[in-house]
């Protein structure tokens, strides 16, 4: 048994273990776990098949049970273990540890809704635990910046465009009407909107020339304004880095701006000050 474990009570061992791993049970209790995941979504991935179930479906349903005893066992003794039950059951992993269990139950009810359980996928995340990945997903605070920043402009931008595409609808509704296939003006706003995105389904499609001009207007807005969104987000995301960066002056050429683990000044190659010193050496300018 790991050293850490020793000396606790069978319930801290078994909490340390579950919700942990930074020791060798842990771990392993981890890598297990992710296994049988990753066992239970190849099984409702083949139940999914037809020829696969009329030959094996009784089968698969017997692992799919199996699996889902194995996750319910594990998510009560998550919430036995954990000294404070609520605060995990209503956490991300508690509730999609819950909604990996639940489609097997509302099965009974509703078969289809068995082909629910992929959302035991997202259990998966558990794998940046497990290879030490965790510290890595903190970059991902900078894509949450960067939409917080670019929210409003998104927003006016997606007003603008969906008033672009009622207007475009209803102008090739009154062009085109019923008999080219604009039955209704929701129905030629759909139109408007697979054209804008530049998808192009092709079951609906203008036949008079008026229309087809009109189409080819809305194609060409379509590909001036898809890269709007992206470069606003962007740019925001361009100051969330560019934020997160060293704001001390180098010495020698008072550089201000340098990335956080900088030993060298990116532009004079100068010292810059030692990262076990909380402040930076005052610059030439206030010493004088």
């Amino acid at each position: 048994m790991d050293s850490k474990l020793q000396g606790m009570g069978w319930r801290e061992r078994l909490y340390v273990i579950i919700f942990f791993t930074n020791t060798r049970e842990g771990k392993r209790f981890d890598t297990w776990l992710l296994l049988i995941i990753f066992a239970s979504l190849v099984v409702v991935m083949l139940d999914s098949v037809a020829n696969v179930n009329e030959q094996y479906g009784s089968l698969l349903t017997g692992l799919e049970w199996a699996f889902t005893a194995i996750f319910a066992v594990e998510y009560g003794l998550r919430i036995y273990t954990h000294p404070e039950p609520r605060k995990y059951i209503f956490s991300f992993y508690g509730a999609v540890d819950l909604l990996s269990i639940l489609p097997a139950f509302l099965a009974l009810l509703v078969p289809e809704s068995q082909y629910l359980m992929v959302v035991r996928v997202v259990r998966m995340l558990r794998i940046f635990r497990v290879l030490k990945l965790t510290p890595y997903l903190s970059q991902a605070n900078f894509l949450l910046v960067a939409l917080r920043g670019s929210k409003q402009k998104i927003i006016v931008f997606l007003l603008s465009v969906t008033t672009l595409i009622v207007v475009y609808g209803t102008l090739m509704y009154v062009i085109e009407g019923p008999p080219n296939g604009f039955t209704s003006i929701p129905m030629s706003i759909y139109w408007a909107v697979v054209t804008l995105t530049t998808v192009g389904f092709g079951d609906i499609v203008p036949h008079t020339p008026l229309g087809k001009a009109l189409a080819t207007v809305v194609m060409i807005t379509g590909y001036s304004i898809i890269a709007v969104p992206t470069g606003i987000f962007t740019a925001e995301l361009a100051n969330a880095m560019r934020s997160d960066t060293l704001q001390h002056p180098c010495p020698t050429c008072e550089k201000l701006l340098h990335e956080p683990n900088a030993a060298f000044c990116s532009r004079c190659g100068t010292q810059l000050f030692p990262h076990d010193n909380p402040e930076p050496p005052a610059s030439p300018r206030e010493t004088s």
